[in-house]
This record gives structure tokens, sequence and C-alpha cells, in this order.
């Protein structure tokens, strides 16, 4: 299931909102911003730092940062993107690792979203290889229902890859989801949502958890 339109809608226009108030915090600011594109922001930037990694060495120094910063086209100030790397980079090594920079941007979920996200994602992952794939669908989302396949515009296959690209990173997809980016889409939907008992009503109707 994706986010509903009135879910991206209401994260855009929140987070836009936020934005205009003026945030201060480096970390919030980066966060919005990426939530102002709805659920893709915050996949696309999870993508993006491996984007960013020029050498390959799995973490960004400051130069890296900066620059893929900039290619995913946030605008931050460079004030505003040193107090961001100073923030997230909490050892003080000089460059931050994937973990310290995603988790930190992500928006955060309590113990009890995590859970039901975890849950569906595990549901759907029927190999337990950590990523979702065509073959993990099958006999879990039923495609018979889906207008595009009942019209015969679309294949089995098609609508599932279809489904897939919901999760993947937008203009990125390689019909491949990994648990990341369910988490990182989720992290989105879940900022949109205040209310704890609807998110949880959400997911189990979603996923017949």
């Amino acid at each position: 299931m994706a986010s509903t339109e009135r879910h991206e809608q209401d994260m855009r226009q929140k987070a836009s909102r936020a934005l205009r108030s003026g945030v201060k915090d480096p970390v919030e600011m980066l966060r919005l911003q990426c939530l102002s594109r709805g659920a893709a922001g915050i996949k696309g930037l999870g993508r993006a730092f491996r984007i960013m990694d020029d050498d390959s060495n799995k973490r960004l120094d400051m130069s890296e940062f900066k620059k893929g910063i900039s290619d995913y086209g946030l605008v931050l100030e460079n004030e505003e993107l040193q107090d961001l790397f100073k923030t997230i980079d909490k050892d003080n090594s000089g460059s931050i690792c994937f973990e310290e920079f995603l988790s930190n941007v992500r928006p955060p979920m309590n113990k009890g979203r995590r859970e039901l996200v975890l849950k569906a994602f595990n549901k759907l992952d029927k190999t337990g290889d950590g990523v979702i794939t065509v073959d993990d669908l099958k006999g879990v989302y039923d495609v018979t229902k889906h207008p595009k396949y009942i019209s015969g515009e679309w294949t089995e296959e098609q609508v599932f890859l279809k489904f897939l690209s919901s999760y993947d990173t937008p203009n990125e997809s390689d019909g491949l989801v990994t648990k990341e980016e369910f988490m990182n889409y989720y992290s989105g939907v879940s900022a949109s949502i205040d209310n704890d008992a609807y998110f949880d009503l959400m997911m189990r109707n979603s996923w017949k958890l």
C-alpha cells in the first residue's frame, strides 16, 4: 500500500509550513526539506548517500557531504551545512557514516510504529533475504483487483513492479526494496500521522497484520 494522496499532501504542507516558520535546527531543516517532497524525500536522501560517497568508503567527509546535499537539490547556507555536519558527526571524526546520517535525518518513529513497519516488511519478504522482490509479492499481494490488471492494460508483473516502485527511490527504481527503503518510506508516512492508533489501524488493515 502506498501512502494515500491525502497523507502525501498533508506531509508536504506540514513540512512547508514548518520551514516557513523559521526552523533553526539544521537537522530538522534538512528533514523538513525532504518531507516537503513527500514520502519519497527521505527515501531519495537515503539513496543519495551512496551517490555522495565518491571514494566508496561508506563515509562522507565535509566536501562530499556539501556536494551531495547540493546535487540533491536541498538549499542550505554554508554555515547551516557546517552546523549540520557537526551535529551528525557525534564522534568528531571529521566524517559521517551512513547510519549516523540516516538515523539523524529520518523522522523519528516510536517503538510501536517501528515494530509494525518491520512486521509488514517481514511479511512481504517471504525469502527472508532482507529485500522485497516480485517473487516475494506472489501470493501476498493480490493483483486481481488492480484496475489496470482488470482492464488488461498491465500484466501481473507490471502491477508488482509498480507496487515496488512506490517504496523504491524515485528515478532509480531497480525492482528491489530493501528494509532501509521500506523504513525510510514509512518514516515519511508516519510524519504525516499524529495519532498512533490511526497509524496502527492503517498498517494492520493494509498488511493484514
